[in-house]
């Protein structure tokens, strides 16, 4: 043994110094690549702060005048944007409830429940998924019309409330717990109701964590179809309320980059608070299925 340390000791070294380096390296990309994407939000903040007489100039930093702070409050004076707040949050805490519940009632009858033909019609269902969302807009539009639901919150929600993808990612999750588990609750005498809901759902929490903040931050962004169906100003969301600072007399742009940081608290809030749910469960569904 004491022949072979003074051989193995060198290597054993290089390889650690190798590791270090390599980690090191690693390590500074990452922060690169962090800074990078971090900066149009930094330019966005600054932005926010800055009087609109510098917007234009190089400067990233606010000038002479200082930070202006006033311009957060004079968003909410310039157009009423808490109520453009409150219509994002209702339509995308909606339609991510809708989601998320239709997709899990979904789910588990592809999953759970042995029926004829379930494969061909799951097969069938996933088909929609290849549909462009601008070729399905048009018959949803013909059919918010026939209901009378155009210029209305309710004309946004219901359209969205039913999604291939969301039963796709929990029926990975729901065929991943065992069968077991609900032919021991039946043999109790548990229903199929009560399967569902104080079995399957619990184990699939991870799932129905990871549609809720991908459905949510989907519809909180969403601009084309609010676009397209509201016409009154009290019933706009944020995208679409955040044109009123684009006139033809000129961009606010100090103004829009106030409403726009505001805008984006809640998906950040969403994402700190449920950020390892989300992560487990993005790597449970790569593995599952």
């Amino acid at each position: 043994m004491s022949t072979t340390d003074p051989v193995l000791s060198p290597t054993k070294r290089a390889a650690e110094r190798r590791k270090l380096w390599g980690t090191f390296g690693l390590n500074l990309l990452l922060s690169a690549l962090a800074f990078t994407l971090a900066l149009p939000f930094v330019w966005m903040v600054l932005t926010s702060l800055k009087h609109v007489e510098e917007v234009g100039l190089p400067s990233w930093l606010p000038g002479e005048e200082g930070l202006q702070w006033g311009n957060y409050a004079e968003v909410f004076e310039r157009v009423p944007f808490a109520r453009y707040y409150a219509n994002s949050l209702f339509v995308a805490c909606w339609v991510t409830f809708l989601q998320v519940f239709t997709s899990s009632l979904a789910a588990f009858a592809f999953a759970r429940i042995k029926w004829p033909g379930r494969d061909a019609v799951f097969l069938l269902y996933l088909a929609t998924m290849m549909l462009p969302g601008l070729v399905m807009m048009i018959p949803n539009y013909q059919i918010m019309i026939s209901l009378g639901l155009v210029d209305t919150l309710a004309g946004l929600i219901i359209p969205a409330s039913f999604t291939a993808f969301g039963t796709f990612l929990l029926r990975q999750f729901m065929l991943s717990i065992p069968p077991s588990l609900d032919e021991a609750a039946e043999i109790d005498g548990a229903s199929r109701w009560q399967v569902y809901w104080e079995i399957i759902m619990p184990l699939a929490r991870p799932g129905l964590v990871t549609l809720a903040i991908f459905t949510f931050m989907g519809n909180y962004n969403s601009f084309f179809w609010p676009l397209v169906m509201l016409k009154s100003q009290h019933k706009f969301t944020l995208p679409i309320g955040l044109l009123s600072f684009d006139t033809t007399a000129g961009q606010s742009t100090h103004l829009m980059m106030a409403a726009v940081t505001m805008a984006v608290v809640p998906m950040i809030v969403v994402f700190v608070v449920l950020q390892k749910q989300l992560v487990r469960g993005i790597q449970l569904g790569a593995v599952k299925g």
